[in-house]
């Protein structure tokens, strides 16, 4: 389903649930042309009758569907059909445009934006929809008891949000920022009169989400499914679709088995499975297949505050240790891109100038020699100050390119003088670990928005309570990222922005590996289904009455 990203979220090394495409992808183990241009080129249709039901998987459960403190890639997918901001973008233009408010004034200064609400909807439980929820909601962003830091940074510079009537809302900023109007309609809103109750992080509304979206919340059976049904009372255009159900199937093999015994209708799939195992006749009779890359990246992370990872030589030395040439023709066989900062790649503001650390061994050792880590006793192990470099390399169950990445890593340290240990943990302690700063390098991705704003992951404010959980403190950085806030001109933003990548490409706080492409497959028995920039939205399939299964 089609969602507003109003933050950067995680995502597994695994996954593919950002969905933009781009050229068609063919590799040398397949002879099977994906279906891009067929999804790109079809044309809406208005379905005889609503009906059917869609069977799709997660790959983790979520922790909440609480949305204002929800962070993953999972709790947004489902969060999509359910709840709803007062704004959109359009599927096809990217432009925003109404949703839950029907209009918006902007002031010439920029700094204060109004918006009109629909006066027709109303929350699932029958409570008119006002502008009480959406001011409670800025409210609950903004308490500090509330685990919403993902979002804060977003809103710190908000002057006020309040009711101007119960359908007029006003959020004012006091200085400029260039994505203001984006965070002020874009803001997750939850019904006031169920979270304002108890205590919010843990209020009963996060496992029974109460929304104004197309679709209802069911039921949620841990560690099964999470199933959602359409909202025959919805406000706007209808879902067409009678049923969602969300599958928890976190080993990738069987979700393959699944799909092909059509247990389940859509699935991303792993690389090899993309390019090996899903090729047949039998297969491309039933699924459609498209490749597209994410705006996204994934990367591994080295926790600064560790003594091994303060030293930028040495984090550079782990870049050099890193072959991801071979890792992407190898593990991903082809199917992304090399990374070298934050920036969505296919993005103005990904600087195309900067060249990725070339995986040379010899020059990473001579950079750990530079930095005082040498092997003092001969024991084969690299020290300094009596601590041996022994590190844990953190992964979240489930991430099988990840724990291939791992593996090679480990063998390449061994080699030179550091010992690595892997270790993998259920996806919500893993979260919670992260959070603690409780790591010493982690492997994840970020999932992005259509435009960024680096604040969020890379401004040092939010190295101790937030989305900068590797560290990262540069006085520079923060300048520029702060500046460029304020600056509404893009291609002002992107020399700041390119300044600014230069910094992280020295500093290597991560090391950047692969904007992947998702790759899906979807059951042809679905109609309507259309890749759009950012990629497919489930709301306006439906299923001819002869084809339904459920």
């Amino acid at each position: 389903m089609n969602k507003l990203l109003s933050s950067f979220v995680l995502v597994f090394l695994v996954a593919s649930m950002g969905l933009l495409p781009s050229g068609c992808t063919r590799t040398a183990d397949c002879q099977d042309k994906n279906d891009n241009a067929l999804l790109k080129a079809n044309v809406k249709q208005k379905p005889f009758s609503t009906g059917g039901s869609l069977i799709t998987e997660l790959g983790e459960e979520p922790a909440t569907l609480n949305p204002v403190i929800a962070t993953d890639v999972y709790e947004g997918i489902v969060n999509s059909g359910i709840y709803e901001t007062l704004i959109r973008r359009n599927n096809q233009t990217l432009e925003f445009e109404p949703l839950l408010a029907s209009s918006w004034e902007v002031s010439k200064d920029r700094l204060s934006y109004t918006f009109y609400l629909r006066k027709d909807v109303k929350w699932h439980d029958g409570t008119p929809f006002t502008a009480d929820d959406v001011v409670f909601s800025y409210s609950s962003i903004r308490n500090p008891k509330v685990a919403a830091a993902h979002l804060q940074s977003y809103y710190q510079d908000v002057k006020s949000y309040t009711k101007i009537d119960s359908h007029t809302v006003r959020c004012e900023y006091a200085r400029p920022y260039f994505r203001a109007f984006e965070f002020c309609g874009g803001i997750p809103i939850v019904p006031k009169h169920l979270f304002n109750k108890g205590d919010f992080n843990t209020n009963p509304a996060g496992r029974k989400p109460v929304g104004t979206g197309p679709y209802i919340f069911e039921h949620w059976e841990t560690g099964r499914e999470i199933r959602v049904k359409r909202n025959p009372d919805y406000w706007g255009e209808p879902a067409w679709l009678s049923q969602v159900v969300y599958k928890i199937v976190i080993d990738s093999t069987v979700k393959l088995q699944l799909l092909k015994k059509q247990e389940l209708d859509m699935a991303s799939l792993l690389p090899l499975q993309w390019s090996k195992q899903s090729c047949g006749e039998s297969f491309r009779k039933k699924f459609y297949k498209a490749s597209y890359t994410t705006p996204g990246y994934n990367y591994i992370g080295w926790n600064s505050k560790k003594p091994f990872f303060e030293d930028k030589r040495v984090r550079q030395a782990m870049t050099h240790f890193v072959d991801r040439q071979t890792i992407l023709r190898e593990i991903l066989l082809g199917l992304g891109e090399i990374v070298t900062t934050t920036f969505y790649v296919n993005s103005p503001e990904y600087p195309q100038g900067i060249k990725p650390y070339a995986y040379d061994p010899k020059k990473a050792r001579e950079l750990l020699d530079e930095a005082g880590w040498r092997d003092s006793d001969g024991d084969g192990i690299r020290d300094k100050n009596g601590i041996f470099f022994r590190f844990e390399f953190l992964l979240p169950t489930g991430s099988e390119t990840g724990e291939k990445i791992a593996t090679i890593l480990k063998e390449e340290l061994s080699r030179s003088g550091i010992e690595m240990s892997i270790r993998k943990i259920e996806w919500a302690v893993f979260i919670q670990s992260i959070n603690e700063r409780k790591f010493d390098a982690v492997t994840l991705g970020w999932s992005l928005g259509v435009e960024s704003d680096p604040y969020q992951l890379w401004h040092s404010s939010q190295a101790e309570d937030g989305s900068n959980f590797v560290g990262f403190k540069n006085p520079r950085a923060d300048i520029l990222i702060e500046e460029a806030r304020k600056e509404f001109s893009r291609s002002k933003r992107i020399k700041k922005y390119e300044e600014f990548s230069r910094i992280l490409h020295k500093e290597q706080p991560y090391t950047f590996l692969f904007a992947r492409k998702s790759t899906v497959a979807v059951h042809k028995r679905f109609h309507n289904v259309k890749l759009y920039p950012l990629g497919l939205d489930t709301r306006e399939w439906f299923v001819p009455e002869n084809l339904r299964k459920y």
